[in-house]
Protein backbone atom coordinates (compact mmCIF):
# COMPACT_ATOMS: atom_id res chain seq x y z
CA UNK A 1 0.00 0.00 0.00
CA UNK A 2 1.28 3.41 -0.77
CA UNK A 3 1.34 4.81 2.83
CA UNK A 4 4.58 6.85 3.96
CA UNK A 5 7.40 4.92 5.71
CA UNK A 6 6.74 3.87 9.98
CA UNK A 7 9.84 5.75 10.73
CA UNK A 8 10.78 5.62 14.29
CA UNK A 9 9.95 9.16 16.02
CA UNK A 10 12.90 11.29 16.62
CA UNK A 11 12.76 11.34 20.49
CA UNK A 12 13.55 7.50 20.36
CA UNK A 13 17.21 7.70 19.07
CA UNK A 14 17.80 9.56 22.47
CA UNK A 15 17.69 6.07 24.08
CA UNK A 16 20.81 5.01 22.51
CA UNK A 17 22.31 8.11 24.17
CA UNK A 18 22.24 6.33 27.31
CA UNK A 19 24.12 3.29 28.31
CA UNK A 20 26.25 1.22 26.59
CA UNK A 21 23.71 -1.65 27.54
CA UNK A 22 23.41 -4.15 24.91
CA UNK A 23 20.06 -4.46 23.38
CA UNK A 24 19.98 -8.43 24.68
CA UNK A 25 19.58 -7.23 28.14
CA UNK A 26 16.52 -4.87 27.85
CA UNK A 27 13.86 -8.07 27.87
CA UNK A 28 15.52 -9.34 31.38
CA UNK A 29 15.71 -6.33 32.74
CA UNK A 30 12.44 -5.98 32.35
CA UNK A 31 11.41 -9.05 33.37
CA UNK A 32 13.61 -9.04 35.99
CA UNK A 33 11.70 -5.67 37.17
CA UNK A 34 7.85 -7.20 36.69
CA UNK A 35 8.40 -10.73 37.87
CA UNK A 36 10.29 -9.21 41.28
CA UNK A 37 7.60 -6.74 41.87
CA UNK A 38 10.17 -3.49 41.62
CA UNK A 39 7.29 -1.44 40.43
CA UNK A 40 5.71 -1.51 43.80
CA UNK A 41 2.34 -0.55 43.77
CA UNK A 42 1.37 -1.74 40.45
CA UNK A 43 -1.88 -1.09 39.45
CA UNK A 44 -2.46 -4.59 37.93
CA UNK A 45 -5.03 -5.91 40.26
CA UNK A 46 -5.53 -3.85 43.30
CA UNK A 47 -8.46 -1.45 42.27
CA UNK A 48 -11.45 -4.24 44.13
CA UNK A 49 -8.69 -4.68 47.30
CA UNK A 50 -8.20 -0.81 48.09
CA UNK A 51 -10.47 -0.08 50.92
CA UNK A 52 -11.09 3.43 50.84
CA UNK A 53 -11.84 5.61 54.17
CA UNK A 54 -11.53 3.11 57.18
CA UNK A 55 -11.57 5.36 59.91
CA UNK A 56 -14.50 7.28 58.40
CA UNK A 57 -16.46 4.34 58.57
CA UNK A 58 -17.08 5.15 61.82
CA UNK A 59 -18.91 8.62 60.92
CA UNK A 60 -22.32 9.51 60.91
CA UNK A 61 -23.22 9.76 57.57
CA UNK A 62 -21.09 8.63 54.46
CA UNK A 63 -19.95 11.91 52.54
CA UNK A 64 -16.33 11.48 53.50
CA UNK A 65 -16.31 8.31 52.36
CA UNK A 66 -17.61 9.20 49.11
CA UNK A 67 -15.33 12.39 49.08
CA UNK A 68 -12.07 10.33 49.83
CA UNK A 69 -13.35 6.84 46.69
CA UNK A 70 -14.15 9.98 44.58
CA UNK A 71 -10.56 11.01 44.74
CA UNK A 72 -9.11 8.08 44.82
CA UNK A 73 -10.85 7.10 41.57
CA UNK A 74 -9.72 10.16 40.15
CA UNK A 75 -6.60 9.91 41.01
CA UNK A 76 -6.20 6.21 39.66
CA UNK A 77 -7.61 7.19 36.43
CA UNK A 78 -5.29 10.47 36.37
CA UNK A 79 -2.69 7.93 36.72
CA UNK A 80 -3.59 5.66 34.13
CA UNK A 81 -3.76 8.49 31.71
CA UNK A 82 -0.15 9.41 32.67
CA UNK A 83 -1.09 12.61 33.90
CA UNK A 84 1.14 12.70 37.02
CA UNK A 85 0.40 15.66 38.22
CA UNK A 86 -3.38 15.19 38.33
CA UNK A 87 -3.04 12.28 39.93
CA UNK A 88 -0.59 13.20 42.69
CA UNK A 89 -3.08 15.79 43.65
CA UNK A 90 -6.06 13.72 43.80
CA UNK A 91 -4.46 10.79 45.61
CA UNK A 92 -2.72 13.35 48.27
CA UNK A 93 -6.05 14.84 49.48
CA UNK A 94 -7.42 10.99 49.09
CA UNK A 95 -4.73 10.34 51.70
CA UNK A 96 -5.50 13.54 53.78
CA UNK A 97 -8.49 11.71 54.44
CA UNK A 98 -7.44 8.18 55.15
CA UNK A 99 -3.70 8.62 56.46
CA UNK A 100 -2.97 5.07 57.21
CA UNK A 101 -4.10 3.39 54.15
CA UNK A 102 -0.81 1.86 52.71
CA UNK A 103 -2.08 1.15 48.88
CA UNK A 104 -3.01 4.84 48.66
CA UNK A 105 0.23 5.87 50.12
CA UNK A 106 2.37 3.80 47.77
CA UNK A 107 0.21 5.58 44.55
CA UNK A 108 0.58 8.63 45.62
CA UNK A 109 4.45 7.81 46.08
CA UNK A 110 4.52 6.55 42.78
CA UNK A 111 2.26 9.42 41.40
CA UNK A 112 4.37 12.09 42.63
CA UNK A 113 7.76 10.76 41.77
CA UNK A 114 6.86 10.44 38.19
CA UNK A 115 5.43 13.77 38.08
CA UNK A 116 9.12 14.93 39.54
CA UNK A 117 7.83 16.09 42.86
CA UNK A 118 10.58 14.62 44.55
CA UNK A 119 10.73 16.31 48.16
CA UNK A 120 7.02 15.35 48.55
CA UNK A 121 7.67 12.27 47.22
CA UNK A 122 10.00 11.91 50.11
CA UNK A 123 8.14 11.83 52.49
CA UNK A 124 6.00 9.25 52.21
CA UNK A 125 8.96 7.24 50.88
CA UNK A 126 10.10 7.12 54.69
CA UNK A 127 6.82 5.96 55.60
CA UNK A 128 6.72 3.05 52.78
CA UNK A 129 10.55 1.78 53.67
CA UNK A 130 9.31 2.08 57.79
CA UNK A 131 6.83 -0.52 57.25
CA UNK A 132 8.92 -2.23 54.20
CA UNK A 133 12.80 -1.74 53.97
CA UNK A 134 12.58 -3.72 50.77
CA UNK A 135 10.95 -1.29 48.91
CA UNK A 136 13.59 -0.42 46.34
CA UNK A 137 11.90 2.89 44.57
CA UNK A 138 11.48 4.21 48.08
CA UNK A 139 14.68 3.69 49.07
CA UNK A 140 15.83 5.05 45.91
CA UNK A 141 13.98 8.10 46.68
CA UNK A 142 15.72 8.39 50.09
CA UNK A 143 19.08 7.59 48.69
CA UNK A 144 18.58 10.82 46.24
CA UNK A 145 17.58 12.77 48.86
CA UNK A 146 20.51 11.64 50.89
CA UNK A 147 23.03 12.41 48.13
CA UNK A 148 21.32 15.84 47.89
CA UNK A 149 21.96 17.04 51.23
CA UNK A 150 25.33 15.81 51.27
CA UNK A 151 24.80 12.78 53.39
CA UNK A 152 26.42 10.08 51.78
CA UNK A 153 27.12 7.90 55.01
CA UNK A 154 23.46 7.49 55.21
CA UNK A 155 23.04 7.32 51.57
CA UNK A 156 25.76 4.32 51.98
CA UNK A 157 24.25 2.54 54.56
CA UNK A 158 20.89 2.37 52.59
CA UNK A 159 22.83 1.08 49.69
CA UNK A 160 24.53 -1.68 51.45
CA UNK A 161 21.38 -2.60 53.12
CA UNK A 162 18.97 -2.83 50.03
CA UNK A 163 17.96 -6.22 48.44
CA UNK A 164 19.48 -7.04 45.25
CA UNK A 165 16.23 -7.97 43.36
CA UNK A 166 14.59 -6.74 39.96
CA UNK A 167 16.56 -3.31 38.91
CA UNK A 168 18.43 -2.81 42.22
CA UNK A 169 20.52 -5.79 41.04
CA UNK A 170 22.18 -3.39 38.91
CA UNK A 171 20.98 0.06 40.06
CA UNK A 172 22.78 -0.43 43.19
CA UNK A 173 26.17 -1.36 42.87
CA UNK A 174 26.08 1.16 40.39
CA UNK A 175 25.06 4.01 42.63
CA UNK A 176 27.29 2.47 45.59
CA UNK A 177 30.05 2.82 43.51
CA UNK A 178 29.93 6.79 43.21
CA UNK A 179 28.90 7.03 46.74
CA UNK A 180 32.13 5.53 47.80
CA UNK A 181 33.71 7.80 45.31
CA UNK A 182 32.03 10.61 47.70
CA UNK A 183 33.18 9.36 50.36
CA UNK A 184 37.20 9.26 49.08
CA UNK A 185 36.99 5.20 49.02
CA UNK A 186 38.23 4.45 44.84
CA UNK A 187 38.98 0.75 45.45
CA UNK A 188 36.09 0.60 47.34
CA UNK A 189 34.19 2.38 44.42
CA UNK A 190 35.76 0.34 41.85
CA UNK A 191 35.48 -3.15 43.87
CA UNK A 192 31.41 -2.40 44.02
CA UNK A 193 31.12 -2.97 40.53
CA UNK A 194 32.67 -5.96 40.45
CA UNK A 195 29.32 -6.62 41.09
CA UNK A 196 28.78 -6.56 37.08
CA UNK A 197 31.79 -8.49 36.41
CA UNK A 198 29.65 -11.08 35.34
CA UNK A 199 26.82 -10.05 33.26
CA UNK A 200 28.45 -9.33 29.90
CA UNK A 201 25.85 -6.90 28.82
CA UNK A 202 26.89 -4.10 31.34
CA UNK A 203 30.69 -4.48 30.51
CA UNK A 204 30.30 -1.16 28.41
CA UNK A 205 28.67 0.29 31.17
CA UNK A 206 30.93 -0.38 34.03
CA UNK A 207 34.07 -0.11 32.36
CA UNK A 208 32.78 3.58 31.38
CA UNK A 209 31.80 4.26 34.97
CA UNK A 210 35.00 2.58 36.70
CA UNK A 211 36.90 5.41 34.46
CA UNK A 212 34.64 8.33 35.17
CA UNK A 213 35.39 7.62 38.97
CA UNK A 214 39.42 7.02 38.10
CA UNK A 215 39.41 10.26 36.61
CA UNK A 216 37.76 12.06 39.64
CA UNK A 217 39.87 10.70 41.63
CA UNK A 218 43.11 11.83 39.18
CA UNK A 219 44.41 8.41 37.88
CA UNK A 220 44.23 9.68 34.59
CA UNK A 221 45.95 6.47 33.14
CA UNK A 222 43.94 4.14 34.60
CA UNK A 223 40.97 6.17 33.69
CA UNK A 224 41.73 6.16 29.75
CA UNK A 225 42.24 1.98 29.69
CA UNK A 226 38.64 1.69 31.56
CA UNK A 227 37.17 4.25 28.84
CA UNK A 228 38.79 3.22 26.09
CA UNK A 229 38.29 -0.21 26.98
CA UNK A 230 34.35 0.95 27.69
CA UNK A 231 33.81 1.76 23.79
CA UNK A 232 34.70 -1.77 22.60
CA UNK A 233 32.33 -3.35 20.89
CA UNK A 234 29.39 -1.03 22.17
CA UNK A 235 26.68 1.18 19.93
CA UNK A 236 26.13 3.24 22.92
CA UNK A 237 27.02 7.38 21.79
CA UNK A 238 26.75 7.98 25.64
CA UNK A 239 30.35 5.74 26.25
CA UNK A 240 31.56 7.15 23.28
CA UNK A 241 31.21 10.82 24.12
CA UNK A 242 32.61 9.88 27.90
CA UNK A 243 36.08 8.36 26.38
CA UNK A 244 35.80 11.48 23.78
CA UNK A 245 35.33 14.24 25.94
CA UNK A 246 38.00 12.52 28.29
CA UNK A 247 40.39 12.52 24.78
CA UNK A 248 39.65 16.52 24.29
CA UNK A 249 40.24 17.30 28.25
CA UNK A 250 43.61 15.27 28.02
CA UNK A 251 44.49 17.58 24.81
CA UNK A 252 43.71 14.67 22.66
CA UNK A 253 41.70 16.43 20.27
CA UNK A 254 42.34 14.80 16.89
CA UNK A 255 41.72 11.35 18.96
CA UNK A 256 38.85 12.20 19.93
CA UNK A 257 37.10 13.71 16.10
CA UNK A 258 38.22 10.83 14.58
CA UNK A 259 36.50 8.79 17.30
CA UNK A 260 33.26 11.16 16.91
CA UNK A 261 33.40 10.93 13.02
CA UNK A 262 33.91 6.80 13.33
CA UNK A 263 30.63 6.52 15.22
CA UNK A 264 28.55 9.09 13.27
CA UNK A 265 29.78 7.10 9.41
CA UNK A 266 27.68 4.42 11.33
CA UNK A 267 24.94 5.84 13.54
CA UNK A 268 22.86 9.22 13.51
CA UNK A 269 23.45 11.35 16.62
CA UNK A 270 22.58 14.97 17.03
CA UNK A 271 24.31 14.68 20.29
CA UNK A 272 27.87 13.78 18.50
CA UNK A 273 26.99 16.16 15.53
CA UNK A 274 26.78 19.03 17.94
CA UNK A 275 29.44 17.80 19.87
CA UNK A 276 31.32 17.88 16.00
CA UNK A 277 30.66 21.35 15.32
CA UNK A 278 31.76 22.65 19.28
CA UNK A 279 35.34 20.96 18.39
CA UNK A 280 35.78 22.88 15.06
CA UNK A 281 34.69 25.49 17.30
CA UNK A 282 37.59 25.15 19.56
CA UNK A 283 35.37 25.45 22.61
CA UNK A 284 36.43 22.95 25.27
CA UNK A 285 33.79 20.31 26.11
CA UNK A 286 31.35 20.88 28.91
CA UNK A 287 31.26 18.89 32.15
CA UNK A 288 30.73 15.10 31.78
CA UNK A 289 30.63 14.34 35.39
CA UNK A 290 31.87 17.26 37.46
CA UNK A 291 30.82 16.05 40.71
CA UNK A 292 30.07 12.47 42.17
CA UNK A 293 26.32 13.77 42.87
CA UNK A 294 26.76 14.19 39.10
CA UNK A 295 27.49 10.53 38.69
CA UNK A 296 24.90 9.14 40.42
CA UNK A 297 22.98 11.38 38.41
CA UNK A 298 24.36 9.40 35.14
CA UNK A 299 23.69 5.98 36.71
CA UNK A 300 20.09 7.10 36.82
CA UNK A 301 19.61 8.00 33.64
CA UNK A 302 21.85 5.22 31.80
CA UNK A 303 19.44 2.98 33.14
CA UNK A 304 15.93 4.89 32.26
CA UNK A 305 17.64 5.10 28.96
CA UNK A 306 17.77 1.03 29.22
CA UNK A 307 14.68 0.62 30.94
CA UNK A 308 13.05 3.08 27.75
CA UNK A 309 14.86 0.73 24.88
CA UNK A 310 12.73 -2.06 27.09
CA UNK A 311 9.20 -0.06 26.67
CA UNK A 312 9.18 0.10 30.75
CA UNK A 313 7.95 3.28 30.59
CA UNK A 314 6.95 4.03 33.96
CA UNK A 315 10.12 2.69 35.54
CA UNK A 316 12.67 4.89 32.86
CA UNK A 317 10.46 8.00 34.07
CA UNK A 318 11.12 7.39 37.61
CA UNK A 319 14.76 6.92 36.79
CA UNK A 320 14.60 9.76 34.97
CA UNK A 321 13.00 12.17 37.36
CA UNK A 322 16.01 11.38 39.77
CA UNK A 323 18.59 11.61 37.03
CA UNK A 324 16.97 15.25 36.45
CA UNK A 325 16.59 15.73 40.72
CA UNK A 326 20.54 15.04 41.38
CA UNK A 327 21.35 17.40 37.86
CA UNK A 328 18.51 19.59 37.26
CA UNK A 329 20.93 20.89 34.38
CA UNK A 330 21.05 17.73 32.20
CA UNK A 331 20.31 18.12 28.80
CA UNK A 332 20.54 14.54 27.97
CA UNK A 333 17.80 13.50 31.12
CA UNK A 334 15.52 15.61 30.20
CA UNK A 335 15.59 15.20 26.09
CA UNK A 336 14.98 11.50 27.37
CA UNK A 337 11.88 12.16 29.81
CA UNK A 338 10.37 14.22 27.27
CA UNK A 339 10.16 11.66 24.90
CA UNK A 340 9.11 9.57 27.28
CA UNK A 341 6.06 12.20 27.92
CA UNK A 342 5.62 11.93 24.16
CA UNK A 343 5.43 8.30 23.81
CA UNK A 344 2.97 8.54 26.72
CA UNK A 345 1.09 11.55 24.55
CA UNK A 346 1.83 13.91 27.48
CA UNK A 347 2.91 16.17 24.76
CA UNK A 348 2.44 19.63 27.33
CA UNK A 349 4.90 18.15 29.34
CA UNK A 350 7.43 17.26 27.08
CA UNK A 351 7.44 21.00 25.61
CA UNK A 352 8.04 21.86 28.97
CA UNK A 353 11.40 19.50 29.46
CA UNK A 354 12.57 20.55 25.99
CA UNK A 355 12.05 24.53 26.92
CA UNK A 356 14.18 23.84 29.90
CA UNK A 357 16.92 22.87 27.79
CA UNK A 358 19.83 25.21 28.22
CA UNK A 359 20.48 27.29 24.90
CA UNK A 360 24.07 26.68 25.17
CA UNK A 361 23.65 23.04 24.80
CA UNK A 362 24.75 21.07 22.08
CA UNK A 363 21.60 19.72 22.73
CA UNK A 364 19.13 22.73 22.20
CA UNK A 365 18.96 22.36 18.55
CA UNK A 366 17.44 18.48 18.83
CA UNK A 367 15.30 20.10 22.02
CA UNK A 368 13.98 22.98 19.76
CA UNK A 369 13.08 20.72 16.92
CA UNK A 370 11.28 17.94 19.13
CA UNK A 371 9.27 21.14 20.65
CA UNK A 372 8.16 21.99 17.50
CA UNK A 373 7.00 18.45 16.68
CA UNK A 374 5.19 18.65 20.20
CA UNK A 375 3.37 21.64 19.31
CA UNK A 376 2.29 20.00 16.12
CA UNK A 377 0.93 17.31 18.27
CA UNK A 378 -1.59 19.44 19.92
CA UNK A 379 -2.61 20.92 17.41
CA UNK A 380 0.05 24.49 17.40
CA UNK A 381 0.79 23.64 14.12
CA UNK A 382 1.87 27.45 13.20
CA UNK A 383 3.69 27.91 16.06
CA UNK A 384 5.64 24.66 15.27
CA UNK A 385 6.23 25.90 11.52
CA UNK A 386 7.29 29.62 13.14
CA UNK A 387 10.42 27.54 15.57
CA UNK A 388 11.31 25.57 12.85
CA UNK A 389 11.50 28.88 10.53
CA UNK A 390 12.92 30.57 12.80
CA UNK A 391 15.70 27.36 13.03
CA UNK A 392 16.21 27.66 8.88
CA UNK A 393 16.73 31.23 9.30
CA UNK A 394 19.25 31.28 11.76
CA UNK A 395 21.58 28.46 10.44
CA UNK A 396 21.62 28.33 6.40
CA UNK A 397 23.85 25.30 6.98
CA UNK A 398 21.12 23.50 8.23
CA UNK A 399 18.24 21.49 5.96
CA UNK A 400 16.68 19.33 9.01
CA UNK A 401 14.08 22.76 9.99
CA UNK A 402 12.88 22.59 6.36
CA UNK A 403 12.57 18.95 6.16
CA UNK A 404 10.31 19.47 9.16
CA UNK A 405 8.18 22.03 7.89
CA UNK A 406 7.50 19.99 5.00
CA UNK A 407 6.52 16.88 6.66
CA UNK A 408 4.31 18.94 9.12
CA UNK A 409 2.33 20.53 5.98
CA UNK A 410 2.20 17.15 4.31
CA UNK A 411 0.42 15.89 7.22
CA UNK A 412 -1.68 18.53 6.97
CA UNK A 413 -2.35 17.49 3.24
CA UNK A 414 -1.26 20.75 2.38
CA UNK A 415 1.02 19.20 -0.21
CA UNK A 416 1.92 22.55 -2.45
CA UNK A 417 3.54 23.82 0.59
CA UNK A 418 5.21 20.78 1.45
CA UNK A 419 6.59 20.39 -1.93
CA UNK A 420 8.24 23.74 -1.34
CA UNK A 421 9.60 23.28 1.99
CA UNK A 422 11.13 20.08 0.53
CA UNK A 423 12.68 21.90 -2.22
CA UNK A 424 14.21 24.36 -0.23
CA UNK A 425 15.54 21.93 2.04
CA UNK A 426 17.26 19.96 -1.14
CA UNK A 427 18.64 23.05 -2.15
CA UNK A 428 20.45 23.58 0.87
CA UNK A 429 21.87 19.92 0.70
CA UNK A 430 23.41 20.58 -2.18
CA UNK A 431 24.92 17.45 -3.86
CA UNK A 432 22.50 14.44 -3.08
CA UNK A 433 24.11 11.62 -1.58
CA UNK A 434 22.99 7.78 -0.49
CA UNK A 435 21.29 8.87 3.04
CA UNK A 436 19.47 11.68 1.15
CA UNK A 437 17.29 9.31 -0.08
CA UNK A 438 14.21 9.64 2.60
CA UNK A 439 14.60 13.31 1.43
CA UNK A 440 13.26 12.47 -2.38
CA UNK A 441 10.98 9.98 -0.99
CA UNK A 442 9.05 12.39 1.37
CA UNK A 443 8.60 14.81 -2.06
CA UNK A 444 7.88 12.36 -3.89
CA UNK A 445 4.96 11.36 -1.12
CA UNK A 446 4.17 14.94 -1.80
CA UNK A 447 4.28 15.65 -5.26
CA UNK A 448 1.79 12.34 -5.74
CA UNK A 449 -0.64 13.92 -3.45
CA UNK A 450 -1.13 17.06 -5.31
CA UNK A 451 -0.85 14.66 -8.64
CA UNK A 452 2.08 16.08 -10.22
CA UNK A 453 2.94 12.32 -11.05
CA UNK A 454 5.69 12.83 -13.87
CA UNK A 455 7.71 15.04 -10.70
CA UNK A 456 6.50 11.98 -7.80
CA UNK A 457 8.50 9.18 -10.23
CA UNK A 458 11.34 11.54 -10.86
CA UNK A 459 12.11 12.00 -7.28
CA UNK A 460 11.21 7.36 -6.42
CA UNK A 461 13.66 6.87 -9.46
CA UNK A 462 16.36 8.98 -8.18
CA UNK A 463 15.72 8.01 -4.14
CA UNK A 464 16.09 4.36 -5.49
CA UNK A 465 19.40 5.41 -7.65
CA UNK A 466 20.39 7.17 -4.23
CA UNK A 467 19.92 4.13 -2.15
CA UNK A 468 18.36 0.93 -4.36
CA UNK A 469 17.05 -1.47 -1.44
CA UNK A 470 14.61 0.75 0.03
CA UNK A 471 11.58 -1.15 0.67
CA UNK A 472 9.27 2.25 1.18
CA UNK A 473 10.34 3.34 -1.95
CA UNK A 474 10.36 0.02 -3.85
CA UNK A 475 6.77 -0.27 -2.38
CA UNK A 476 5.43 3.55 -2.58
CA UNK A 477 6.22 3.85 -6.29
CA UNK A 478 5.56 -0.23 -7.07
CA UNK A 479 2.12 0.39 -5.74
CA UNK A 480 1.25 3.94 -7.64
CA UNK A 481 2.12 1.82 -10.99
CA UNK A 482 -0.23 -1.00 -9.84
CA UNK A 483 -2.69 1.85 -9.43
CA UNK A 484 -2.15 3.36 -12.65
CA UNK A 485 -2.35 0.15 -14.03
CA UNK A 486 1.27 0.42 -15.81
CA UNK A 487 4.57 -1.14 -15.77
CA UNK A 488 2.79 -3.95 -13.68
CA UNK A 489 5.56 -6.81 -14.11
CA UNK A 490 7.98 -4.45 -13.15
CA UNK A 491 5.82 -3.21 -9.81
CA UNK A 492 5.25 -6.89 -8.93
CA UNK A 493 9.43 -7.76 -9.06
CA UNK A 494 9.88 -4.50 -6.85
CA UNK A 495 7.28 -4.63 -4.52
CA UNK A 496 8.09 -8.85 -3.79
CA UNK A 497 11.73 -7.27 -2.91
CA UNK A 498 10.02 -4.65 -0.58
CA UNK A 499 8.39 -7.55 1.37
CA UNK A 500 11.80 -9.72 1.01
CA UNK A 501 13.17 -6.62 2.79
CA UNK A 502 10.21 -5.92 5.01
CA UNK A 503 8.05 -9.18 5.71
CA UNK A 504 5.84 -8.33 8.57
CA UNK A 505 4.89 -4.84 7.08
CA UNK A 506 1.00 -5.07 6.42
CA UNK A 507 0.92 -2.35 4.22
CA UNK A 508 4.05 -3.53 2.04
CA UNK A 509 2.22 -7.31 1.83
CA UNK A 510 -1.00 -5.68 0.72
CA UNK A 511 0.55 -3.80 -2.16
CA UNK A 512 2.00 -7.74 -3.26
CA UNK A 513 -1.83 -8.64 -3.25
CA UNK A 514 -3.05 -5.76 -5.30
CA UNK A 515 -0.39 -6.52 -7.79
CA UNK A 516 -1.24 -9.80 -8.30
CA UNK A 517 -5.26 -9.05 -7.91
CA UNK A 518 -4.46 -6.71 -10.71
CA UNK A 519 -2.95 -9.24 -13.14
CA UNK A 520 -5.54 -11.11 -12.25
CA UNK A 521 -4.15 -13.84 -9.68
CA UNK A 522 -6.86 -13.80 -7.62
CA UNK A 523 -6.23 -16.86 -5.63
CA UNK A 524 -2.58 -15.27 -4.90
CA UNK A 525 -4.30 -12.30 -4.22
CA UNK A 526 -6.33 -12.88 -1.58
CA UNK A 527 -3.61 -15.53 0.08
CA UNK A 528 -1.73 -11.75 0.73
CA UNK A 529 -4.53 -9.61 1.46
CA UNK A 530 -5.34 -12.20 4.10
CA UNK A 531 -2.35 -11.67 5.52
CA UNK A 532 -2.24 -7.96 5.17
CA UNK A 533 -5.30 -7.79 7.21
CA UNK A 534 -4.02 -9.77 10.08
CA UNK A 535 -0.78 -7.43 10.09
CA UNK A 536 -2.85 -4.42 9.61
CA UNK A 537 -6.38 -4.90 11.06
CA UNK A 538 -7.95 -1.54 11.58
CA UNK A 539 -6.76 -0.15 7.75
CA UNK A 540 -9.97 0.71 5.35
CA UNK A 541 -7.92 0.28 2.36
CA UNK A 542 -6.28 -3.26 3.16
CA UNK A 543 -9.81 -4.71 3.91
CA UNK A 544 -11.41 -3.18 1.08
CA UNK A 545 -8.50 -4.71 -1.37
CA UNK A 546 -9.66 -8.09 0.76
CA UNK A 547 -13.01 -7.66 0.11
CA UNK A 548 -12.65 -7.37 -3.96
CA UNK A 549 -10.15 -10.39 -3.94
CA UNK A 550 -12.94 -12.66 -2.00
CA UNK A 551 -15.35 -11.22 -4.71
CA UNK A 552 -13.50 -12.51 -7.17
CA UNK A 553 -12.78 -15.89 -5.91
CA UNK A 554 -16.54 -16.41 -5.28
CA UNK A 555 -16.47 -15.95 -1.42
CA UNK A 556 -19.32 -12.98 -2.04
CA UNK A 557 -20.39 -13.43 1.65
CA UNK A 558 -17.15 -12.68 3.15
CA UNK A 559 -16.46 -10.05 0.40
CA UNK A 560 -19.51 -8.25 1.39
CA UNK A 561 -18.11 -8.51 5.43
CA UNK A 562 -15.15 -6.82 4.31
CA UNK A 563 -16.11 -3.86 2.45
CA UNK A 564 -18.81 -2.68 5.63
CA UNK A 565 -15.98 -3.77 7.98
CA UNK A 566 -14.01 -1.09 5.29
CA UNK A 567 -16.85 1.44 5.62
CA UNK A 568 -16.61 1.18 9.55
CA UNK A 569 -12.83 2.19 9.78
CA UNK A 570 -13.19 5.41 7.96
CA UNK A 571 -11.48 5.36 4.73
CA UNK A 572 -10.88 8.40 2.53
CA UNK A 573 -14.07 10.59 1.27
CA UNK A 574 -13.79 9.75 -2.15
CA UNK A 575 -13.86 5.62 -1.44
CA UNK A 576 -16.79 5.87 0.54
CA UNK A 577 -19.22 5.56 -2.54
CA UNK A 578 -17.11 3.48 -4.26
CA UNK A 579 -17.38 0.88 -1.64
CA UNK A 580 -21.05 1.38 -1.05
CA UNK A 581 -22.17 0.59 -4.65
CA UNK A 582 -19.97 -2.60 -4.63
CA UNK A 583 -22.40 -3.46 -1.64
CA UNK A 584 -25.42 -3.17 -3.58
CA UNK A 585 -24.14 -4.07 -6.53
CA UNK A 586 -20.93 -5.75 -6.12
CA UNK A 587 -17.61 -5.99 -8.80
CA UNK A 588 -18.68 -6.19 -12.88
CA UNK A 589 -16.98 -9.56 -14.44
CA UNK A 590 -14.03 -8.24 -15.99
CA UNK A 591 -11.58 -10.65 -18.47
CA UNK A 592 -8.42 -8.68 -17.93
CA UNK A 593 -7.72 -8.08 -14.05
CA UNK A 594 -8.97 -4.88 -12.75
CA UNK A 595 -8.86 -1.62 -12.36
CA UNK A 596 -9.23 0.08 -9.08
CA UNK A 597 -12.55 -0.95 -7.94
Amino acid sequence: MGSAASYKSDWQSIFAICAGVKHLLVPAVASAVFVSGCVEGSDTNQFATVDVGKQANQMVDGLEVASASGKYLAGRYARRSRDFGTAADYLSDALSIDASNKKIRRQTFFALVSGGRMTEAAVLAKQIVAADKGAAIANLSLIVEDVVAGKYDAAANRLETMPRRGMSTFAAPLLLSWVKSAQGDIPGAVKSLDALKKIASFAALRNMHVGLIYEQAGKVELAGQALKKATEGTGSVRVVMGYGYFLERQGRIAEAEAIYKQYIAKNNSDALEGTLERVAAIRPPPSFVATARDGLAEVFFNLAGTLAQGRSSDLALIYGQMALRLRPDFPLAQLLLGGLMESLSRNAEAIALYGKVDPKSPMSWSARLRRASSLDEIGKTTQAIAILEQMAAERKDRFEPLIRIGDLYRSKKKFEEAIGAYDRAIKRVGTLEKNHWSLLYSRGIAFERAKRWQNAEKDFLQALELSPEQPFVLNYLGYSWVDQGVKLERAKKMIRRAVELRPNDGYIVDSLGWVLYRLGDYTGAAKNLERAVVLRPEDPTINDHLGDAYWRVGRKFEARFQWKRALSLEPEKDQIPLIQEKLREGLKDKKDGDNRS
